[in-house]
């Protein structure tokens, strides 16, 4: 029997680990409680260093564990919790999917972005669109709400929520630091490497060809973190 244990799988517990002892940091003034949660944050950076296959040594897990201690907050403010971004599944008058290559891992995807201070979910994504590929959009309704760690898509705790956005204007323009590429697509001629597509791709190309169907999230596993857990 196989026994190994998927990298995101090691990510994600480990980032559990780290963020319930920085939350307990956050709440406590007990000193005592305080050294127990340092331990758990030393465990939790070992973990994540294994799930690096080799590209960490253990000596890089004191630094993981020092990083996070710089994160802690106080009360509310120091609750940890996954960072969000805006996902946009764009479709054109052709029944296309616009997808963009990042940059950064030569990867294809939809474009995302972080959610703003200040902006709606819909405005930042309208805002990103343009900025990374030159379209203008008009964001229609919110279609999925997907975990980064699940889509094995982020190293960090991520909640995307994608919208879908009809194209209303402007022209293909990659914006020279993020995108490296980027076009209109169907399902017969999809880039590669594209990013857990067989999670999102039905899903996304039935928005595009007009089906309104309930918003798609990720299923409840269980237990949690056995039963399902590398799906």
């Amino acid at each position: 029997m196989d026994r190994s244990i998927p990298e995101k799988s090691l990510l994600r517990w480990s980032e559990t680990l780290a963020a319930i002892a920085m939350t307990g940091m956050g709440f406590t003034e007990s000193l005592y409680e305080k050294e127990r949660f340092e331990e758990i944050l030393k465990v939790a950076a070992d973990i994540k260093v294994s799930a690096y296959e080799g590209s960490l040594e253990l000596d890089d897990a004191e630094g993981l564990v020092q990083e996070w201690m710089g994160k802690v907050g106080k009360g509310v403010g120091g609750y940890v919790t996954p960072k969000v971004a805006v996902g946009a599944a764009v479709a054109n008058d052709k029944g296309e999917l616009l997808l963009i290559q990042r940059a950064d891992s030569g990867v294809w995807l939809y474009p995302t972005g972080w959610c703003d201070v200040g902006y709606s979910a819909a405005e930042v994504i309208a805002k990103e669109v343009e900025e990374e590929t030159g379209i203008e959009v008009e964001p229609v309704r919110v279609i999925a709400v997907l975990d980064g760690f699940r889509l094995g898509m982020s190293r960090i705790p991520l909640y995307t929520i994608l919208f879908y956005c009809r194209a209303i204007g402007g022209e293909l323009n990659a914006h020279p630091l993020e995108v490296a590429n980027l076009g209109w697509f169907t399902p017969e001629n999809l880039p590669t490497p594209l990013v857990s597509y067989e999670r999102w791709g039905e899903h996304v190309f039935a928005a595009v060809n007009g089906e309104e169907r309930p918003v798609f999230y990720d299923a409840v596993r269980g237990p949690v973190w056995r039963e399902g857990d590398a799906r």
